[in-house]
């Protein structure tokens, strides 16, 4: 004998067809004849619903990137509806000039954690903090101290050489490499400025790379003495600490028992006294807005 369907039960029916209908509907964009596209699976480490990120510790993307952890644009809103942090996934990596985001969301392991999505980055350090005498390794293989820049505005950032992503460290490199140049027409100022680039991937990112990389964004190559602008990096614990202090996050990888960084973007105007004066917790900054700040804490030409 059939028996209808009890009414809760055709209520979850048409709001699940209605939920996939609804996330089907990203398909329908129209697409950019310009945008290239990767595939990409991992797993969900926070959720951001308020800035549209999804941070993933993803898997070797093919072609473009090797694994690492990182926060992704999601620009589809009910996916900030279902995703929690232990989620796995798999996505599209859309990446079109300097923008890229996730689309195609699967989640194919939901997570055992039904608590709320992890969300925000820690503050790490603020204006007026001075910053600790880090030890690092710069691109020449010579031991640098974040000290030894007392005395000059040091703008620091943070990198890692073989991400590829537009919005992220190409385009921090690009920043300062504008940055560079503009300082380079204003002696006074260049003579009284240095920039440092860090890079959080100590293992892949030797003084070898790093002089390599660091040479192609100045665009001097073998002619680069590296005096201005220097790219450095330095042990696992080195580099953890000074990323910690400006509020990069790291977290336990069970499966591989080590500490992940969670690759967000940090960049600082740190003042001639060694203490900061500002820290920029994304990818929005111009290079004009910096310059303007550099010029205010140095003053103006004698």
């Amino acid at each position: 004998m059939n028996r209808k369907p009890a009414l809760p039960v055709i209520i979850l029916a048409l709001s699940f067809l209605a939920f996939v209908g609804l996330a089907g509907c990203q398909h329908q964009r129209q697409r950019s004849p310009t945008e290239k596209h990767y595939d990409l699976k991992g797993k969900v480490i926070t959720v951001e619903k308020d800035k549209h990120l999804v941070t993933v510790a993803h898997e070797e993307i093919k072609d473009y990137m090797p694994s690492m952890t990182m926060p992704f644009t999601v620009r589809d809103d009910w996916a900030f509806e279902v995703l929690v942090p232990g989620d796995q996934i798999t996505a599209m990596l859309v990446v079109d000039g300097t923008q890229s985001w996730l689309e195609d969301l699967v989640i194919t392991k939901e997570s055992a954690d039904t608590t709320s999505p992890v969300g925000g980055e820690s503050i790490g350090a603020k204006p007026g903090d001075e910053v600790p005498d880090y030890r690092l390794v710069n691109q020449d293989e010579k031991v640098i101290r974040i000290h030894d820049y007392r005395g000059k505005a040091l703008l620091l950032t943070f990198i890692y050489t073989r991400c590829q992503q537009p919005d992220q460290c190409t385009l921090m490199s690009n920043n300062f490499s504008a940055v560079d140049q503009e300082l380079q027409k204003q002696p006074e100022l260049f003579a009284k400025t240095h920039l440092l680039s860090v890079s959080f991937d100590p293992e892949y990112d030797t003084p070898k790379v790093l002089r390599s990389y660091g040479a192609a964004f100045t665009g001097k190559y073998s002619d680069e003495n590296f005096a201005h602008w220097e790219f450095a990096s330095g042990t696992t614990d080195e580099v953890k600490g000074i990323a910690q202090f400006f509020g990069l996050r790291y977290y336990h990888d069970e499966q591989s028992g080590s500490d992940q960084v969670i690759h967000s973007l940090r960049t600082a105007v740190i003042a001639p006294d060694g203490k900061i004066v500002k820290v920029y917790r994304g990818n929005e900054w111009k290079p004009d807005e910096v310059l303007k700040e550099i010029q205010v804490l140095l003053g103006p030409p004698k």
